[in-house]
């Protein structure tokens, strides 16, 4: 008996240290790839306002449908807003949700006295000018990618869902004659992926809070089943976009796996010796994207998948750069605005080998890739020898600092090495501020300019642009801007009186002309990630954040604060401007995060 009970004690004890010995704290990752990663909800949102209407004296009751629903017809048919067409007329009414949203439409309808389904015409619009627009052909309409123009019909005293675009405004046309169509509700249904927001900044200038957050939702609305780059037109995975779009994942999310999906969704539908998305450069950025991702997360097992399609893409990569260092394609794909200024293209690809061959040597080293690693710092050093030439090419030929691409192409020089990156500041990327770059190379020409040192500038230039789009209305960024767009202009929220310029479709160029632009383009949130890379200064130095330098640069900002996720927790960071110009920090990292205080 005494043996069985001393038995007994011995399991209770020995259970009691297995329990502490489990909650003794470690070095491992509490956010690693199994960390949530969110499942895409729906949310259901009413109208805001209601902006316009046509034969409004046949629509009664229409302030009801701003009132909150719950998506579900009843038999009182109380607080409906009746809509009454005649042979000649047709109501038609134009509603605001407020802000852009990817998702569908929601219509509750009433009972009126004739049973028989009515139909209607549904057009999103991320514009209001959209929402009321013609697919001519001319204005860029179009239903490309996701339907956003179409006829459907209504059932009596029930429900009809439809719609899967990227908008904020709906119009809504009854189409029968000599009808009447009872609204119960209308609302969008909102689908985004349900996930927190780890990385946060604030600071003491409001529009540079409102900046960050516009860029951290417009990423965050194209985390659908894949990274898309818009939610109305480009519901696609490009590899080259997806880089600062990670980058915004990174800092705001954390880890999701709504990334390596899109990575290995293109390097699955690429066999080599393709390359991705059809493009040269593209294949590029999938180097400089798996470099990245692996600092900020450290996944080595992800890692460890790619090593043949990565080993072999290197390879063929290094056939491109001749025994002079020089990359040979004559000029690749950077961006759209790009690509009528061929010196900035040369200098630009030039410039991406470059920063491939370093990320392919890092991935190298870590796979145990020694030979590949070596062949990569080869090419590397060889192109940091051809540099002079390349820059005195580029300043020879190169058009003037505004034209489309020379900022995109010293900006990639700079931060390659190419060039001194105060030189590329002070003979380009500071010449008339906020104009002649593009919404997707606007975040490496602010990496260039702080590399620089020229932070109170760069944040000057994501005031004038990023904050001009939100002054016209923007509630996510753009596909494309330009400043020049702005004299005139009515905002996308209103309808465009007489004498003004539709800031949606009178401009745009290249494949987003007119309404065919997105207004929901992932890969102009680069201001997110800058302010927390660079004002409150995180730099991650060792792969899964294990070591990470922060270094702030208030410039003329009084204070800073925020959060960067990492796999290990999220890293806690203030910065305050005493009177005497010091900066105090105050930095909380978790166990397992080696934090360097940089001057």
């Amino acid at each position: 008996m005494k043996k069985l009970f001393l038995a007994i004690i011995i399991v209770i004890v020995g259970a009691l240290v297995l329990n502490a010995i489990d909650r003794i704290p470690t070095d491992e990752p509490t956010a690693n790839e199994n960390e949530y990663s969110g499942e895409l909800e729906r949310e259901y949102i009413s109208p805001v306002k209601i902006l316009w209407t046509q034969h409004g004296e046949l629509i009664s009751n229409i302030d009801y449908l701003l009132r909150e629903g719950n998506g579900q017809a009843d038999l009182t048919n109380s607080h409906i807003c009746v809509v009454k067409s005649t042979e000649k007329e047709h109501p038609a009414i134009l509603l605001d949700f407020g802000k852009e949203l990817h998702g569908g439409l929601q219509i509750v309808t009433g009972m009126p006295g004739d049973h028989t389904p009515v139909r209607i015409r549904v057009r999103f619009g991320e514009s209001a000018s959209e929402a009321m627009c013609e697919i001519d052909g001319k204005n860029g309409a179009t239903n490309d990618h996701a339907i956003r123009d179409f006829e459907t019909t209504l059932p009596w005293l029930g429900l009809k869902e439809m719609g899967n675009s990227g908008f904020r405004f709906v119009r809504i046309d009854l189409l029968d004659d000599n009808r009447e169509l009872h609204l119960k509700e209308i609302r969008a249904i909102s689908v985004m992926r349900d996930i927190p927001y780890r990385g946060s900044f604030k600071c003491n200038d409001e529009r540079l809070n409102q900046i960050w957050q516009v860029g951290a939702r417009t990423v965050h609305l194209n985390m659908q089943d894949y990274l898309w780059d818009g939610i109305k037109r480009d519901r696609l995975v490009w590899m080259g976009d997806l880089h600062p779009e990670i980058t915004t994942v990174s800092h705001v999310f954390g880890y999701n796996d709504v990334v390596p999906k899109s990575l290995d969704l293109v390097k699955d539908t690429t066999p080599l010796p393709n390359w991705m998305n059809g493009m040269y450069t593209y294949s590029i950025w999938w180097v400089i994207n798996q470099r990245d991702w692996f600092y900020y997360h450290g996944d080595e097992e992800y890692l460890q998948s790619q090593r043949d399609y990565l080993v072999q893409l290197l390879d063929l990569l290094l056939t491109k750069v001749d025994d002079k260092g020089f990359e040979t394609s004559g000029g690749g794909f950077l961006d759209w605005p790009s690509n009528a200024n061929q010196p900035a293209m040369r200098a630009g690809t030039q410039a991406l080998m470059m920063w491939a061959m370093k990320s392919g040597e890092e991935l190298c080293k870590y796979l145990g890739e020694e030979q590949m690693a070596t062949r990569c710092k080869e090419c590397y050093d060889k192109m940091v020898a051809a540099a002079p030439a390349v820059v005195e090419q580029y300043f020879k030929e190169a058009q003037e600092p505004t034209a489309p691409g020379s900022k995109q192409g010293a900006a990639l020089m700079a931060l390659a090495g190419i060039i001194d990156a105060k030189e590329a500041n002070d003979k380009v990327l500071t010449v008339e501020g906020a104009r002649g770059f593009s919404t997707f190379y606007g975040y490496y020409m602010l990496q260039a300019m702080a590399k620089a040192g020229d932070y109170e500038g760069a944040m000057q230039v994501i005031r004038d642009f990023w904050g001009a789009m939100i002054d016209l209305g923007a509630t996510s960024f753009w596909e494309d801007f330009h400043t020049d767009w702005i004299p005139n202009a009515a905002p996308i929220d209103a309808l465009v009186p007489e004498g003004k310029k539709d800031i949606h479709g009178d401009f745009g160029a290249y494949c987003y002309e007119g309404f065919r632009h997105s207004l929901c383009h992932g890969w102009a949130s680069g201001p997110t990630s800058w302010l927390i890379q660079n004002v409150l200064g995180v730099e991650v130095i060792e792969p899964a954040c294990k070591v990470v330098k922060i270094t702030p640069h208030l410039g003329n900002l009084e204070w800073a604060e925020g959060s960067f996720p990492t796999p290990y927790g999220d890293i806690k960071i203030s910065h305050k401007k005493g009177a005497d110009g010091k900066i105090k920090s105050d930095i909380k990292a978790p166990k397992g995060v080696k934090v360097i205080r940089g001057e």
